[in-house]
């Protein structure tokens, strides 16, 4: 281009002319791009590509083993006396939500429960099998110590709660309840497969309750941990891909049919996927608002949302709210032109139930959990419309020594994405 310096063509040099017509080719190829892709001010406002500041560097997880706890028939009120005791050791333990605030320290919510109970066989010669359901929750601190790129030990502290449920044989307590709080302490080591998967393993300790007669418990375990690391930049754009809508809002309104138990029984015993519930709602209904907040390229989305309820129980016709957050987790299966065909899950939402004891049922207090699973579909050209049916379910998850469950079946439900 230097050598086209002192050319000249009607009077320009052309080393001008060549610049210009390389900057307009430039340009058009700039605009024949934009117009084949999304506009760009739509690429520009979808951010939710990205996970949010609040989920980043966030985890979850999931361990089992064994666990290790004296049941005896020395928790056996005066009077009772049992044939056997058996105690399965095999046990579960699941991080609800973790957050790693820098690569020293994390804090997380966890949950742990046996597979199998504790079982009191033939009580006073009555040759039946009576479950103790006993269940462990807690809130910790969690200090780490990175050995190297791959591994990593850490310690863990904090709350911890324990729950049993009563055992009653012929409308006496053979076992008393039992809840308490104390320290929750463990350990163990840490594999870092890659940035999003850990594998983990370690031991967990809740001390017992002499008042209760409630014994300690030791659980030794292995699992995995999904890290919820920020997306690199490329991958990110990836994920705004043309053509492929994920609503940003959504506003449903719900009416809940009083029929379809068998749903909600054959996902909580036949496929044991979700849970049933003592109590029965007969009809009620809902509204929900909920706000996509990350998508991938496809197929998965989390949205946040919340509900305001009402319900009509079963046997005794009594009348009730609720009130709801929750996360939601949806995705996509089929795409096709005239309707997008989704499922979804929601787990463990903080609720408020108006009323805690419904049909002579004790549910375990205001505060408890909302669970819902269904299928779905975003219609419509812009997919402004949705149409869902789905099952729902509310319980403490037997943090608390009473846990009724309530039970909504087939729920359907109608709403506009914006």
């Amino acid at each position: 281009m230097a050598a086209m310096g002192g050319v000249r063509h009607r009077g320009r040099p052309v080393a001008r002319i060549a610049k210009h017509m390389i900057r307009s080719g430039a340009c058009a190829m700039a605009i024949v791009s934009a117009l084949c892709a999304e506009p760009l001010t739509a690429r520009a406002e979808d951010t939710r590509t990205q996970y949010p500041a609040f989920l980043a560097h966030s985890y979850f997880g999931a361990s089992f083993g064994s666990l290790y706890y004296d049941f005896s028939g020395r928790q056996l009120e005066p009077g009772f006396q049992a044939g056997a005791v058996e105690v399965p050791h095999a046990a579960a333990r699941v991080t609800l939500f973790g957050h790693e605030f820098n690569r020293f320290l994390s804090a997380q919510v966890t949950y742990m429960r046996p597979v199998l109970y504790v079982s009191y066989r033939n009580v006073n010669g009555d040759e039946e099998r009576h479950r103790l359901l006993v269940h462990y929750g807690g809130l910790t601190l969690k200090p780490q110590l990175p050995l190297g790129r791959r591994v990593s030990v850490f310690g863990e502290a904090g709350l911890g709660i324990t729950s049993r449920r009563a055992v009653s044989i012929g409308g006496a307590p053979a076992v008393t309840a039992a809840h308490h709080a104390s320290i929750l302490l463990g350990g163990g080591v840490e594999y870092h497969l890659s940035p999003a998967w850990d594998l983990t393993a370690g031991v967990t300790y809740a001390p017992g309750d002499e008042r209760t007669r409630q014994p300690a418990a030791l659980l030794w375990s292995g699992g995995f941990r999904v890290n919820l690391r920020p997306l690199p930049a490329e991958r990110v754009e990836a994920n705004r891909s043309p053509g492929v809508g994920f609503p940003r809002s959504l506003v449903q309104a719900e009416y809940t049919t009083g029929v379809g138990y068998g749903v909600n029984d054959f996902v909580s015993k036949k496929v044991p996927i979700f849970w049933g519930g003592a109590v029965k709602v007969a009809r009620g209904v809902a509204v929900h608002y909920q706000r996509n907040v990350f998508h991938t390229r496809k197929r998965f989305a989390l949205d946040l949302g919340t509900s305001v309820s009402y319900w009509r129980s079963r046997a005794d016709g009594q009348d009730f709210a609720a009130v709801a957050a929750y996360p939601l987790f949806r995705l996509t299966m089929v795409r096709t032109r005239p309707a997008d065909l989704f499922i979804f899950y929601s787990l463990a939402g903080p609720s408020w139930v108006s009323r805690s004891v419904i049909d002579g049922r004790d549910t375990g207090g205001a505060f408890t959990f909302q669970d819902f699973m269904g299928v779905g579909a975003f219609l419509g050209k812009d997919r402004s419309f949705c149409a869902a049916i789905k099952i729902n379910h509310y319980s403490n998850g037997n943090l608390m020594t009473d846990n009724a469950g309530i039970k909504v079946p087939l729920t359907l439900g109608l709403g506009l994405t914006f």
